[in-house]
């Protein structure tokens, strides 16, 4: 069987944590209501999306954590970051949610502009 092409939208099926406690309820909202579009700087380590930012309810930073492949990172710009294949640790960001993993081939494989949504698993 051959493999699906480049998808022309994204669709992301996230489930909430390890830190979502970290985000608004207005930022979570936001996480899967937003359209989000796949930024140029995305790589092996990370799908990077351009798009609302989700405001944290606390400040400040965790110590760096390991993360399984998938997970949802949130930077200080507010952007939300996925985990691919050459992931590192947090880096001392939260993460939101994690992608279920029969998603990440796709996310892999997604184009800078390619429209993305995060959606309830």
């Amino acid at each position: 069987m051959p493999w699906p092409g480049v998808p022309a939208e994204l669709v992301l099926p996230v489930h909430p944590g390890p830190r979502d406690d970290w985000f608004t309820p207005a930022a979570l909202r936001t996480l899967t209501t937003a359209v989000y579009r796949v930024a140029a700087q995305s790589d092996r380590i990370g799908l990077r999306t351009e798009g609302p930012a989700l405001e944290r309810a606390r400040g400040g930073e965790l110590p760096s954590e390991g993360m399984v492949l998938g997970a949802v990172q949130v930077p200080p710009d507010g952007r939300p970051v996925v985990f691919l294949n050459d992931h590192p640790t947090t880096g001392g960001y939260p993460v939101v949610g994690v992608v279920t993993a029969s998603a990440l081939a796709a996310a892999a494989q997604a184009a800078p502009g390619t429209p993305v949504r995060f959606v309830p698993a």
